[in-house]
């Protein structure tokens, strides 16, 4: 085979590797438009079935109103009519009685005066005396016209313009939500999510985060945050396990809320952060992620670990105080390279701490700077970063080595760093906290 050939045969073969590349990321594209006419069209199906049901609603509601109003109405005049009534026919039934009498008084006085002369004396005497009886000169009284009801219905004319004004007004369709969720990072058994706006023109007040389990039809959304951050870590998430996540806002003086945003699916492959159990004096919650400081002992200070090494360089650890004791300089809070040691504080080798007052020690020396004292409600967070101070070979990390990690430890509103060398590489570290005094009670996360 000549050499043209088989240039041209490699030419072949790269323009067909490179049409079969072209072929799947149009194919790709394909799939992400199908998504994108698939969400518009489901959106815009579920927007008019929202609002066909929301003004069927309200206009089933708006007539009931209109209809118990009618009635509470026409109950008035018919109160009215019966009360103004009452006394008219009342006044018609002592008229006609009286014109009754009046008419039998006639017919005894005709009959009197057409009588012979041996009884018209009688006749006339007893239709004079039946006469003053009935007192002809009394007359009932008869109320003038503007004296009884003229019943009448009034409106005010404004309520048609008000509704027409606020009927125009009331729902609003938009193409897109003013938050979208911006990022999902995975913690120990936990999630970071963080949303931002995307319509500058809206003025939120607050956020709502809610998350689902996916793929579990009869899960329902959950509230896990309503505040004006733009970021919450939810806690208490199965590993390998995917989850659904929105937020929402709330503009300024509104009382409703915008739109959901898309939802987003997130999951963690980290497994959360545990308290070691069967340690004197701590009691542990059921996830083992809150530990209770219940036996106080001047004489022996317990330190609590984690279960396993689960804080890795890279991320942030945080110890949540939701109870305080009485503090002692030998309280800890911190992280270290292994959990065998029998010291009775984190205050010793290969561990970095902080005291419950503030105090910041590194390898059990306690450096200069100093943090505020740790409270109820007091956010504790270490942040550790690898700085390798010699090589070490890719072949062989176990040959040792000096290496120092870059340490940020955190308290209230102020954060001390140093660097912290050890004498071997590590890529991952225990936690762990001891009280000397009882009613301590730290989440970790």
């Amino acid at each position: 085979m000549s050499v043209e050939v088989d240039v041209l045969l490699q030419e072949a073969k790269e323009s067909i590797e490179a049409a079969q590349n072209y072929r799947s990321e149009l194919q790709q594209r394909l799939h992400g438009l199908n998504q994108a006419r698939k969400q518009i069209r489901g959106s815009s199906g579920q927007a008019r079935e929202t609002l066909r049901k929301h003004f069927a609603e309200l206009q089933a509601a708006a007539t009931r109103l209109l209809a118990e109003r009618l009635a509470n109405l026409l109950t008035e005049v018919d109160t009215i009519e019966a009360d103004s009534i009452k006394p008219l026919d009342d006044c018609q039934s002592l008229i006609e009685h009286g014109v009754g009498q009046a008419d039998e008084l006639l017919r005894e006085g005709e009959a009197a005066l057409r009588c012979g002369l041996g009884e018209k004396e009688d006749k006339l005497g007893s239709f004079t005396k039946k006469a003053m009886h009935i007192q002809l000169d009394s007359l009932p009284e008869v109320p003038a016209l503007v004296d009884v009801p003229c019943v009448s219905a009034q409106f005010d004319d404004s309520l048609l313009s008000l509704l027409r004004d606020r009927v125009a007004r009331h729902g609003a369709v938009s193409s897109h939500p003013p938050v979208q969720i911006e990022e999902l990072q995975e913690r120990p058994g936990s999630i970071l999510v963080r949303w931002c706006k995307v319509d500058e023109d809206f003025a939120a007040a607050d956020y709502r985060l809610q998350y689902r389990r996916s793929g579990s039809g009869g899960s329902q959304y959950e509230d896990a945050y309503i505040g004006r951050e733009s970021e919450f870590l939810v806690l208490h998430l199965d590993p390998h396990t995917d989850y659904l996540f929105r937020v929402c806002a709330r503009g300024e003086g509104r009382t409703e809320w915008s739109p959901w945003s898309i939802p987003q699916t997130g999951y963690t492959t980290l497994a959360p952060h545990e308290w070691r159990s069967g340690t004197e004096g701590y009691i542990l919650s059921s996830r083992k992620n809150i530990a209770l400081r219940n036996d106080s002992s001047q004489s022996r200070c317990p330190v609590l670990y984690s279960k396993a090494p689960t804080y890795f360089c890279g991320q942030t650890l945080t110890f949540k105080i939701s109870a305080s004791g009485q503090m002692d300089r030998r309280d800890s809070l911190g992280v270290c390279i292994d959990s065998e040691s029998e010291e009775e504080s984190l205050q010793r080798d290969q561990a970095v701490c902080i005291s419950t007052n503030g105090a910041v020690f590194v390898n059990g020396k306690e450096m200069t700077n100093q943090l505020p004292a740790v409270t109820v409600g007091s956010a504790v967070t270490f942040d550790m970063e690898v700085v390798s101070l010699f090589p070490i070979s890719n072949n062989n990390t176990s040959e040792g080595g000096n290496f120092k990690l870059r340490v940020t430890i955190g308290s209230g509103n102020r954060e001390v760093v140093f660097d912290w060398l050890v004498d071997q590489p590590v890529d991952c570290l225990f936690f762990g906290c001891s009280f000397v005094h009882s009613g301590w009670k730290v989440l970790v996360f």
